[in-house]
């Protein structure tokens, strides 16, 4: 007696591939004469089955018809993934029974029931290729009979599987090297109480002679550039206030004039213009005396400073300077002379090596080159074995810096030594921590397959461009596409178009891998290959597949199985390029 008749119903939903889906099985011995399952309606949902995140969905609209189960039988459904080895991998199984039958079932009525499977199994590889079956276990009182239908769906689309390793590392590009920077030289002139001349003794003292010496090698040397010269000029705080200011500005043109005949003596063009030189007199300096007097060991000396720090009437301040000055012969003898004075600033721009010579000395002499220039030299190569180079002496010269390790880190990983450098980057975290550091990590940790340590780097490193793609690259991996997609950013790679694609923009996977460096490797036409298929676009998955096969023959046999192309394996068009 029919068990199950045979039934086809087509359904139409919304956005959504589906698979109707006849249940025709015969051959079972009625129960008492009486019919146990009748008919069974149902769609498949995605359809090939599709993997994301390390997943695999079934999801099945069906419906019992009125009458469709014995009031006394009950049904336990098992839809079952078969490989093509022959491994079956069941989904959940749902159980059903009448209204007279006792269990833990839903309860079908006499009326029919309408429902929805869904069930979710970990991939495995062998699921790449097979097809979902759905195992019915009937029973009545003590008799059972077990039905495994026909096809209901193939399985299984696992485009996600082709993201590539390719997390990015950091090189840190240092910026703190100056060619060129700004130094100063200082001296100063003293001058008698009262007096502006210039002594011919303070001429001799070292801090001019040094400021001479200085400016003679200068003029000839390509390595210093002088650019000015500042003059304050001072008087001691005990005269009356106006003839000091006088005083201090007739000191600060005294010293602009004895430099300056001093550079003509010399020859020295660059500092014998009136507009090199800015005096500044700055009349009595109460703020060096101040300093003067703290200086000294006298015993009376924080009292001098709070009767100055009481008086706040300038001339009566002088009158007291005078008088503690005859009181406190250290004043006269030790402080007082220190602020008659024109205090002298040379500036001048101090510059570094040429190119050229920075990389010779990193050859010749790297030990005379600071840790900056170093740095900076090993930009100057495109050659990673020169880089390498530099960055080595860099490392011997200067091992407790982390920049050089890290490049060298980096140098490594882009020459696929990936044990190598995560080497290094562990030597540098032992020396600091920041995030081009720990997303170095995060892409070793990435690259060996670790995806969780991978993200305990990258939440620490924070969200440079690198760290957010490398991100997106997991995102993948997880079945989180927009958010892949989001992370990307507009990097042109292999894996941003696979995330576009997954995410449903077909033409945008296209349009990045045109614009990416791998746009003539075979995965690349492979790739747009499926982005056709999706379209319906039969000439662009044929001729995207045939440069794909021409780069890599051993693709064909990928797609005759791939379930991204299953509409067209019959296509006459699609079997000729095999």
């Amino acid at each position: 007696m029919l068990i199950i008749a045979k039934k086809i119903k087509q359904m139409k939903m919304k956005n959504l591939k589906l698979a109707v889906i006849l249940l025709a099985i015969t051959g079972l011995s009625s129960l008492n004469s009486c019919t146990t399952i009748k008919d069974l309606e149902y769609s498949v949902k995605e359809n090939p089955l599709q993997m994301h995140g390390g997943e695999v969905s079934l999801k099945i609209d069906a419906k019992f018809i009125e009458k469709g189960l014995n009031p006394k039988a009950t049904a336990d459904i098992t839809p079952i993934f078969i490989c093509a080895d022959g491994t079956e991998i069941p989904f959940t199984t749902e159980m059903y029974q009448g209204e007279k039958a006792a269990g833990n079932g839903k309860v079908v009525p006499k009326t029919g029931l309408t429902f929805t499977y869904e069930s979710t199994i970990p991939y495995q590889k062998c699921m790449k290729e097979g097809a979902i079956k759905v195992r019915v276990l009937a029973k009545k009182g003590k008799k059972e009979e077990e039905i495994l239908t026909d096809k209901i769906a193939d399985g299984t689309i696992i485009t996600p599987l082709l993201a590539t390793k390719d997390a990015q590392v950091i090189m840190n590009e240092d910026n703190s090297f100056t060619r060129t920077t700004s130094e100063q030289m200082a001296a100063v002139i003293n001058f008698n109480k009262g007096k502006f001349n210039v002594k011919t003794s303070e001429l001799k003292d070292q801090d001019i002679t040094d400021l001479n010496t200085f400016a003679l090698e200068s003029s000839t040397s390509p390595r210093f550039e002088m650019k000015s010269v500042a003059i304050q000029s001072f008087a001691s705080p005990e005269g009356e206030i106006d003839k000091n200011d006088n005083l201090a500005k007739d000191r600060g043109d005294a010293a602009k004039t004895t430099l300056i005949k001093l550079m003509k003596k010399n020859k020295i063009e660059a500092a014998q213009a009136e507009s090199f030189y800015t005096v500044s007199p700055k009349g009595e300096d109460w703020a060096g005396f101040k300093v003067e007097v703290e200086k000294t060991t006298h015993e009376d000396k924080e009292l001098i400073l709070r009767v100055l720090q009481m008086t706040a009437d300038l001339n009566k301040r002088e009158q007291e300077i005078r008088n503690m000055a005859k009181t406190y012969t250290f004043l006269e003898k030790e402080v007082l002379p220190q602020l008659r004075r024109s205090q002298i600033t040379l500036s001048y721009d101090k510059v570094g090596y040429s190119d050229a010579e920075l990389k010779e000395l990193s050859k010749s002499n790297p030990d005379t080159l600071i840790l900056d220039e170093l740095l900076f030299t090993a930009t100057l190569y495109t050659d990673l074995g020169e880089k390498t180079r530099v960055y080595t002496e860099t490392e011997r010269l200067f091992p407790s810096d982390w920049r050089a390790i890290n490049n060298l880190g980096y140098i490594l990983y882009m020459q696929g030594d990936v044990d190598g450098a995560a080497t290094k980057f562990e030597k540098a975290k032992e020396i600091t921590t920041n995030a081009t550091i720990n997303n170095n990590l995060g892409a070793i940790a990435q690259m060996k397959g670790d995806n969780e340590k991978a993200m305990e780097f990258y939440n620490e490193a924070g969200s440079s461009s690198e760290t957010k793609y490398n991100t997106g690259v997991i995102k993948i991996k997880a079945g989180l596409y927009d958010e892949a997609v989001e992370n990307m950013g507009e990097n042109k790679t292999f894996n941003s178009a696979l995330a576009a694609l997954l995410s449903g923009d077909a033409e945008g996977c296209v349009q990045i891998l045109d614009a990416s460096n791998v746009k003539e490797e075979a995965m690349s036409y492979y790739l747009k290959a499926i982005a056709g298929s999706r379209t319906n676009n039969s000439t662009a998955l044929i001729d995207n597949l045939k440069l794909a096969f021409e780069k890599d023959s051993s693709l064909k046999e990928a797609a005759k199985v791939d379930r991204e192309f299953i509409k067209f394996f019959e296509n006459a068009d699609f079997l000729a390029i095999f």
